[in-house]
């Protein structure tokens, strides 16, 4: 077997093993489809106001998104300290298998329970408020929700590394959770935003990808959305594997991989 195939094997095996885990959990599994509904909900209650079908259209595309963005945030933040806690980060440290590549199939199975909130909450806006999606290219929409799924789930493992050293690590995910909707323009569009938080919203990947579902929807070209989309995802993966390094090789230099 090639170190390739036996890489890929590692990825897979871990993927599975934790989406089984985040499916049967009450809070990642059951409440990561339940909250995005909650929040699509309200969303959709303030815009039905104005009683623009556009409008509704607009921010119901945005919504289905929401759910992925919150499923990878806040529990992400505090994955490394809840294998610290459980007792199993200094095992995963040292098993032969290269540390990061257990981070990165633990957030794309975070980031897959959110994509599943993704179709629930489409039927759901449809069920319910009735907004209808009429969409010019179903494969360039499908190609966007799977590049924002992708890219959201490295921005995930970047923040998995980020905040390993903080003792409330998870206040930090929960913290970017509702700014997140508005930088990344799942709820309202980027160019109303004001133009000294703008650069924060180009620098985060879902915006590109959100963007790009909506070009698809209407019509137009998505790609050079994607391309910026999933470049910025390659670069979240590359600097968190940098850093994740790093931080491991400082652990074991100061013994402080087990300190709470």
């Amino acid at each position: 077997m090639t170190r390739l195939t036996t890489r890929a094997r590692q990825l897979w095996l871990c993927y599975r093993l934790q989406l089984k885990i985040l499916l049967v959990s009450p809070f990642e599994g059951f409440l990561g489809v339940v909250f995005p509904l909650m929040f699509a909900t309200a969303t959709l209650l303030v815009y039905r106001v104005e009683g623009d079908p556009r409008a509704m259209a607009y921010a119901g595309l945005g919504a289905a998104v929401m759910g992925v963005w919150t499923s990878v945030t806040v529990a992400a933040s505090s994955l490394l300290n809840r294998e610290r806690w459980a007792g199993t980060l200094e095992l995963l440290v040292a098993a032969p298998t290269p540390f990061l590549m257990v981070l990165v199939p633990i957030t794309t199975a975070m980031a897959t329970v959110g994509l599943v909130s993704v179709v629930v909450t489409l039927v759901w806006n449809r069920l319910v408020f009735g907004v209808r999606l009429d969409v010019a290219s179903w494969p360039l929409l499908v190609l966007g929700v799977l590049a924002a799924t992708v890219t959201i789930a490295m921005f995930g493992f970047l923040l998995s590394v980020v905040a390993v050293r903080y003792r409330t690590a998870w206040a930090l995910g929960a913290s970017l959770e509702y700014p997140g909707w508005l930088l990344c323009g799942f709820v309202v569009p980027v160019s109303l935003l004001p133009l000294v938080v703008r650069p924060l919203s180009w620098a985060l990947a879902p915006t590109w990808a959100v963007e790009a579902m909506r070009s698809a929807a209407s019509g137009g070209s998505p790609w050079g959305e994607l391309a910026v989309c999933l470049a910025l995802g390659a670069a979240y993966a590359a600097l968190a594997a940098y850093l994740g390094r790093r931080l491991i090789e400082s652990a074991r230099r100061h013994a402080t991989l087990a300190l709470t």
